[in-house]
């Protein structure tokens, strides 16, 4: 089944895992694009599941989390996560944090973090940064960048999902994001088949980030046996 194929009915989004638990996620119906979880926040929630022992007791921060279906997945994983997104998002964050802690083995927590202002609460930089359907306005393309530039070390691990639109002024800010982005930080695609099996899509892209350095070896250990 196609990524676009997994919304249930009611506020409530279900993301079953393989150990037969499941992710309850809820939702609002009023409040912007935040307040949803979206194909791709799916996608790459399952990307990681299949990638576990990579994340186990690393720190991770996700940007724009939303309702937070990545990073706490990544905390139910063993990782020690920070979601984080605007102030008017943390009382649905900390709701599916409470909602789903009877399964989070490493540890989440949900902060406020506002692009393109100062991060010096969440340095040092922390090995996995996730990001999933961030690139969608214009305006926000720059302070995401400064952001990623200000929190990322030599180290870091960037995986941003993103689902590829046709609609509009989409593919020109796709276009000038990854333009954007390859300033200072090289890029790969992770191949379809290589996403979990279910929770794929055409039209849903990761990317594994990191920053440019002088030696050629990626320290992304979740890709190292993929890419």
């Amino acid at each position: 089944a196609g990524a676009s194929a997994m919304a249930g009915p009611g506020f409530v989004r279900t993301l079953e895992k393989r150990d037969g638990s499941a992710l309850r996620l809820e939702q609002r119906g009023a409040g912007g694009v935040g307040c949803v979880v979206w194909d791709a926040a799916l996608v790459l929630a399952k990307f990681l599941e299949s990638r576990a022992a990579a994340l186990r007791r690393r720190a991770v921060l996700e940007l724009g989390a939303g309702p937070g279906a990545v990073g706490i997945m990544a905390a139910t994983l063993g990782a020690d996560v920070t979601v984080t997104d605007l102030e008017e998002l943390q009382d649905l964050l900390n709701v599916n944090i409470e909602k789903n802690k009877h399964l989070v083995t490493g540890s989440v927590q949900a902060k406020v973090l506002k692009w393109g202002e100062d991060v010096k609460e969440f340095l040092p930089a922390p090995d996995y940064i996730l990001m999933a359907d961030c690139i969608y306005y214009e305006e926000s393309l720059e302070p995401l960048l400064k952001t990623l530039k200000d929190l990322s070390g030599p180290d870091t691990c960037i995986i941003c999902c993103y689902e590829q639109r046709t609609m509009g002024k989409n593919p020109e800010i796709e276009r000038k994001y990854l333009e954007l982005l390859q300033v200072d930080f090289e890029l790969e695609k992770v191949p379809l088949e290589k996403h979990d099996e279910e929770y794929r899509s055409e039209d849903i892209h990761i990317l594994n980030i990191r920053r440019k350095k002088m030696a050629g070896i990626s320290h992304c250990e979740i890709f190292d046996h993929v890419i």
